[in-house]
């Protein structure tokens, strides 16, 4: 695979089957992490028999923000994790949108953490979501001593210095899309992270259930390669087939 999208939707893309499949025929691998348990449980079946594509069970803090899933489904998406190495999305959201449900959330992220400690698998994954909650998210992976036995994946990292340095030290990965480096400080974070964890995301679609093509995945992701190439002084090439080796390798794709 020559570029690897490490966090994308592939369920909230009116046409998700049609864009895996050109997708795969343009050299391009997904990480398709989902939103809820029932979404995974057809996300599973529906992509199967794509070997580009891996399926993450997951349980998004917005649906539980908005009432959407409750403990129910947190029961069920930590009924999952016995048997799936990859999960995603995940995380906390304490920004004010979403901080009401903070409690909710982070029953959520212990009850995957714990899930995943219980039921430790080769290969295991996690693309975590957080939001103003960087170091609470690091407390809870930390507690479960998950950095040490999976790939925790920090995805489009928005957090302070202090719990990047923190996030680093612990051997987290960071997936980078093109919105991070349209700031600042995201460009700045990009230029110091450790090349070894360093991934590629699109987080696409920009909207729900609309649809979407690979030719576009494939140019973000190959935009946010050049771009970060460029603010990190390497060679883009070079520095993609590094990310696209490593990217395989979580997904056991080699």
């Amino acid at each position: 695979m020559r570029l690897v999208d490490m966090h994308c939707h592939l369920d909230l893309m009116a046409n998700g089957p049609d864009m895996a499949r050109d997708a795969a025929a343009r050299g391009l691998a997904l990480f398709d992490v989902t939103v809820t348990p029932a979404v995974y449980e057809k996300a599973r079946d529906a992509y199967a028999g794509m070997s580009n594509v891996r399926v993450g069970a997951g349980l998004h803090p917005w649906w539980l923000a908005d009432g959407t899933c409750d403990e129910r489904d947190i029961d069920e998406l930590v009924a999952y994790l016995a048997s799936t190495p990859y999960v995603g999305e995940i995380g906390l959201d304490f920004s004010a949108r979403h901080r009401a449900s903070a409690p909710l959330q982070t029953a959520a992220l212990t009850a995957v953490a714990r899930a995943c400690a219980e039921h430790p698998l080769d290969g295991r994954i996690l693309s975590i979501h957080a939001v103003q909650s960087a170091a609470a998210v690091l407390d809870i992976l930390g507690r479960h001593d998950l950095v040490s036995n999976a790939a925790c994946i920090l995805h489009w990292f928005s957090g302070t210095s202090d719990e990047l340095t923190r996030a680093r030290r612990a051997g987290c990965l960071f997936s980078i899309n093109g919105r991070m480096l349209a700031t600042k400080r995201g460009r700045e974070y990009a230029r110091i992270i450790p090349e070894r964890a360093l991934l590629l995301e699109t987080d696409a679609p920009p909207g729900d259930h609309t649809p979407y093509s690979a030719q576009l995945l494939e140019q973000e992701l190959a935009q946010t390669l050049e771009e970060l190439a460029a603010i990190r002084g390497a060679d883009a090439q070079e520095l993609g087939e590094s990310i696209a080796a490593r990217s395989a390798r979580l997904l056991d794709m080699r």
